[in-house]
């Protein structure tokens, strides 16, 4: 399997972060925010810096990971200003995507509207009307735009976002007849505030080619309360699911990354503090044969 991390899980600070990676014997860099800009908004000489780095480092790039499309809601259009913004920002991430060496570029979609489809009288009186519908227009762009650079696009799977499952993330692919460029960026963890169960139900979904990426964390979710907790990995509710994940992967040769992502603390603040907490369990897991 091949292991990475969400480099501003431990650090922005880049070489610090490698430093920590090297520790742990863990190749693949997946860059969110490095130093004071998220990726997209580094200056070519910044963008040339953080390729030497890594390439001197032996760390591959697996994915350049800007929330595009994040905050649009179901009034946007494609070409309306907010769309316009995040379409320029995806330009410039696939631009350092070309430096960098990443074959990956992560997307989001738009907020969450509750209830997209419905019958028996739901579809008159709880139905969010056409919000599913105003989404793949604005990521039909962003797909020609992969293709037209040679690139790969993932989408990933939210808390908050229109697609927060692997269902609903490979019927937006299904509709964009886009499984040449667009994959699912999978976060079981995130998938949970929705309760699509992990596995098998949320992996059988994308097993036949709509996987691209992974993100790995463990969380306590309440929906009722609206209320989430981030666990140490092994302590929250998929600790039954990562095993089960692990083998499929293998048994399926998954030939992507798994990235950790570090966004839990003991308490304390100390991200690089929960990453080394948890990282072992991470390796147990993913990294055995």
């Amino acid at each position: 399997m091949k292991l990475g991390v969400i480099c501003d899980g431990i650090s922005r600070d880049l070489a610090h972060a490698v430093d920590v990676m090297d520790e742990f014997d863990l190749t693949y860099a997946e860059l969110q925010f490095v130093g004071a800009h998220e990726v997209g908004d580094h200056s070519p000489d910044e963008i040339r810096e953080i390729d030497m780095l890594l390439r001197d480092r032996g760390k591959p790039v697996s994915c350049l990971s800007r929330h595009v499309f994040a905050g649009m809601n179901s009034d946007n259009r494609p070409g309306d200003p907010l769309h316009v913004q995040h379409m320029d920002a995806l330009k410039r991430v696939m631009e350092m995507a070309h430096v960098v060496g990443a074959p990956l570029v992560r997307i989001m979609t738009q907020k969450k509207e509750q209830i997209l489809w419905g019958s028996g009288g739901a579809e008159k009186w709880n139905v969010a009307q056409g919000a599913w519908d105003s989404m793949p227009p604005m990521i039909a762009p962003a797909v020609e735009l992969a293709r037209a650079e040679g690139l790969t696009l993932v989408v990933e799977t939210g808390n908050g976002t229109m697609v927060n499952s692997n269902y609903t993330a490979r019927r937006l692919i299904d509709e964009l007849d886009a499984k040449d460029a667009l994959k699912v960026l999978w976060d079981p963890a995130n998938n949970c505030w929705c309760h699509e169960q992990a596995f098998p139900d949320g992996y059988n979904e994308v097993r036949d080619g709509y996987l691209g990426h992974v993100h790995i964390k463990d969380v306590n979710v309440d929906t009722p309360r609206a209320t989430l907790e981030v666990c140490a990995m092994g302590e929250g509710q998929l600790a039954p699911y990562f095993a089960p994940i692990a083998q499929a992967l293998r048994a399926d040769d998954y030939e992507g990354v798994v990235s950790f992502e570090s966004v839990y603390h003991p308490g304390n603040g100390d991200f690089e503090a929960g990453f080394r907490r948890c990282i072992g369990t991470f390796k147990e897991l993913f990294g055995a044969n």
